[in-house]
C-alpha cells in the first residue's frame, strides 16, 4: 500500500513525540534511536528516512515542542492591547504552557537538566541563542513601548528590564523543573506575575 505525504507527516510526528517523552525521561546521552523506534512502534529505518541521525532528530523535537514559545513572541509582537498588558500577558502564559503545555515543559527539561551541552550541538544551541535573542529584544521593546505609554518609569535601562524579565522567568522554569516538590508552579504562577509586573513599576 502506497503511504501518502499525510501518512509520513504522522509517523514523523510520532516519532518526534517519542522522542520527546525518552530524552526528558532518560536524557540525551541515554537515549538511543533504538529506543525511540521501540517506544514509537516502529524500527530504526522509518527514523532515518526522516532524521540524518539522533542530532538531528533532537533539533526536530526543540523545535516541534518550543512553537508555542515562538507564537508567545509573536502575540507579543503584534498590536491591539497596551505594552504593559502584553507583557503581563507573556509571562503569565508562558507559566500556564509550563504548567498545562507537557511538550513545552519537556523541551525544557530536556535542555536544562537533561542534555550535556556539547559542540557536536551548535546547531541547536544557535537556534537557542537565536530564540533567547529574540524573546530579550521583544520584551525590550516592550518596555520602550510601556515606558513611552507612561506605565513604566523612564529612568530605567529598557534593556536590563528586559533581562530581568527573562532571567526571572527562566529562574523560576529551572527551579521548578529540577525541584518540583519544592513548590507548586500552578499555585504560585500568579505570585510570581505580580511580582514581575511590580518590579517594573517600581521607580
Amino acid at each position: 500500500m502506497r503511504r501518502t505525504k499525510e501518512d509520513a507527516e504522522k509517523t514523523r510526528l510520532k516519532i518526534i513525540e517519542a522522542a520527546l517523552t525518552l530524552f526528558s525521561r532518560n536524557g540525551y546521552s541515554n537515549t538511543t534511536l533504538a529506543m525511540i523506534g521501540t517506544e514509537a512502534g516502529f524500527s530504526r529505518g522509518p527514523i532515518y528516512w526522516h532524521f540524518k541521525n539522533k542530532d538531528d532528530l533532537f533539533e526536530a523535537v526543540l523545535a516541534y515542542s518550543q512553537q508555542p514559545l515562538e507564537q508567545l513572541v509573536a502575540q507579543a509582537r503584534s498590536a491591539g492591547t497596551s505594552a504593559l498588558v502584553r507583557i503581563d500577558a507573556f509571562v503569565r502564559d508562558w507559566f500556564a504552557l509550563l504548567v498545562e503545555d507537557a511538550w513545552f515543559r519537556q523541551s525544557f527539561e530536556i535542555l536544562l537538566n537533561k542534555t550535556e551541552l556539547t559542540d557536536a550541538m551548535s546547531t541547536t544551541l544557535e537556534r537557542e541563542r537565536r530564540l533567547t535573542q529574540s524573546m530579550i529584544e521583544t520584551l525590550q521593546g516592550l518596555v520602550e513601548d510601556a515606558q513611552q505609554q507612561g506605565d513604566i518609569p523612564a529612568d530605567q535601562s529598557a534593556r536590563q528590564l528586559a533581562l530581568m524579565i527573562y532571567t526571572q522567568l527562566m529562574g523560576v522554569t529551572q527551579t521548578w523543573l529540577f525541584a518540583p516538590g519544592l513548590f507548586d508552579l500552578n499555585e504560585q504562577r500568579d505570585f510570581f506575575a505580580e511580582r514581575v509586573l511590580r518590579a517594573l513599576q517600581q521607580p
